[in-house]
């Protein structure tokens, strides 16, 4: 299995069917914090993550689902969406408010690479949290060309989405026991985060709330327990996947 990593959606080629040399398996990020959020939803008994670029396409198809089993989930700028039910925090996505119901979601950057990729065959997405989860995952589809995908900053790098692509890259690497199946790097971009995994993987808090997204989360407001989550490696065995274009469903 070979594992390239882009570190935003822009930075990714166009998704070429696999009889070309596609992707047949596409992983995307966003620690801070839409995938954490994803992951921790379906946890908590959501019945699906419908995923938009653009707010007036989620208005759209959430007013067609009934009321009482939808919420609104929208953040720009690391802040709430004025009038929808939740923004991006995973830690607001509790049992009772999300059980059953299917979460419109929309964010910053996390949501246009879930765009990006949503042609390759099988689509999940991952955090720190389920960073060997998504390995697993990976390894038992047979995939033989894996793209990483981080959501970055508007278009830039991020610090925090390339650190949780080295986590699974990583981990994918430490599953790969078996002497047919072997894990390598696709990139240099892929080679880059796989180092910079190791040398935070101790102290991933630190690492997420010294990037340049941690400290505009922190300049506006508290979000300890939103990094506290965000950080914690391997405290999900959960994977969200793709089941229909831009509907991520648990598995």
């Amino acid at each position: 299995m070979q594992i390239s990593y882009f570190h935003t959606s822009e930075a990714v080629p166009a998704v070429l069917p696999v009889a070309e040399g596609g992707p047949d398996a596409a992983v995307v990020i966003d620690v801070l914090r839409a995938t954490t959020t994803i992951a921790w939803s379906l946890q908590n008994g959501a019945e699906a993550i419908q995923a938009f670029a653009d707010l007036a396409e989620l208005e759209a198809a959430a007013a067609a689902w009934p009321a009482e089993q939808r919420l609104r989930a929208g953040e720009r700028g690391g802040k709430r969406v004025d009038g929808y039910d939740l923004g991006n925090s995973p830690l607001a996505v509790t049992t009772e408010l999300v059980g059953g119901k299917r979460i419109f979601m929309s964010t910053t950057n996390g949501t246009r690479s879930l765009e990006a990729v949503k042609a390759v065959p099988l689509l999940v997405t991952a955090a720190l949290p389920n960073r060997t989860a998504v390995a697993r995952r990976l390894l038992d589809s047979g995939a033989a060309r894996v793209w990483i995908v981080g959501s970055g900053w508007e278009g830039d790098y991020s610090l925090e989405d390339s650190l949780a692509a080295g986590a699974v890259i990583s981990a994918a690497m430490e599953l790969a026991v078996s002497p047919h199946v072997g894990v390598s790097t696709g990139n240099d971009e892929a080679l880059a985060a796989l180092a910079l995994w190791q040398q935070w993987r101790h102290d991933t808090e630190t690492c997420l709330r010294a990037a340049s997204h941690g400290q505009r989360l922190i300049g506006i407001g508290n979000h300890d327990a939103d990094f506290a989550c965000c950080a914690a490696v391997d405290s999900l065995m959960i994977v969200p996947i793709q089941t229909s274009p831009g509907v991520l469903q648990a598995s």
